[in-house]
């Protein structure tokens, strides 16, 4: 088994070997990984964190040991909470997004393999339980963020992406797409009783859930659609009034208990 860690802000995972493929999703920096396949130049791999599989270019794999791996799953890392920040030795500057792993970190410096990095950023505390009102600070920073399909980063993301980021800042792992993030959480019955926090998730025609965004306070949600942004929620879905008309149609609501 061959093992890496993501050494470049961000790096598109795409669903098949070739630079032109839909990016599934992003491996961001300090997230390690399992090489699973390889076509040519290109690594197939699956994320420690969420399990989820992608391609990627063989230039922008990073080796770690067999030993550091096992030891990253074991560990809660700390993630950048700074909008942008750099990691640093006497040799390189690698640029930082929120929500980017600090592995190791111990105040001062974090370490892949052997070799130690700089940071001097702000970072979360994954020791301490995030309350609600700081998960919805950390997803303030995501506003105004560009949509972008597989996205997993400030600089563009998509909606499951954000809902992902959010509340892997705050300490509670969700998975990748939102099909899968709705089996977890208990059932809010009515847009009445959603509190801040909750994550509203919306159908398409077939019904097949395509969709998820944060519950703010007085039936607004915070969502990735074109940007991220604030819109209405009712017992319909989202209500977009710049556009007046609905984007999203509401499938069920559920609460997470951080």
């Amino acid at each position: 088994m061959e093992y890496g860690i993501g050494l470049l802000s961000v790096v598109p995972m795409r669903a098949e070997t070739s630079d032109k493929a839909e990016i599934v999703t992003q491996l961001t920096f300090g997230e390690c990984y399992e090489v699973v396949g390889q076509d040519g130049n290109w690594l197939q791999l699956q994320l420690a964190a969420d399990g989820y599989r992608g391609w990627i270019d063989s230039k922008q794999h990073t080796p770690v040991t067999a030993d550091y791996y096992k030891e990253w799953t074991k560990t809660n890392h700390p993630r950048v909470t700074d909008l942008l920040q750099v990691v640093s030795n006497g040799n390189v500057r690698i640029p930082v997004g929120i929500g980017c792993y600090l592995p190791f970190f111990d105040g001062e410096s974090i370490r892949v393999n052997e070799e130690r990095y700089l940071y001097t950023g702000k970072a979360s505390d994954p020791a301490s339980a995030a309350t609600t009102a700081e998960l919805l600070k950390v997803a303030d920073n995501f506003l105004k963020s560009p949509y972008l399909w597989g996205g997993k980063s400030v600089f563009g993301i998509d909606c499951s992406g954000f809902t992902q980021l959010v509340f892997g800042i705050c300490g509670y792992q969700l998975p990748r797409d939102a099909y899968q993030q709705v089996d977890l959480g208990e059932e809010v019955h009515f847009v009445t009783q959603s509190q801040p926090g909750d994550l509203a998730y919306f159908s398409n025609a077939e019904g097949r859930i395509t969709h998820v965004g944060l519950v703010l306070e007085g039936q607004k949600i915070m969502h990735a659609h074109g940007e991220v942004r604030i819109d209405t929620l009712d017992h319909n879905g989202i209500y977009n009034a710049d556009r007046k008309r609905y984007s999203h149609n509401l499938r069920i609501i559920k609460r997470i208990h951080l």
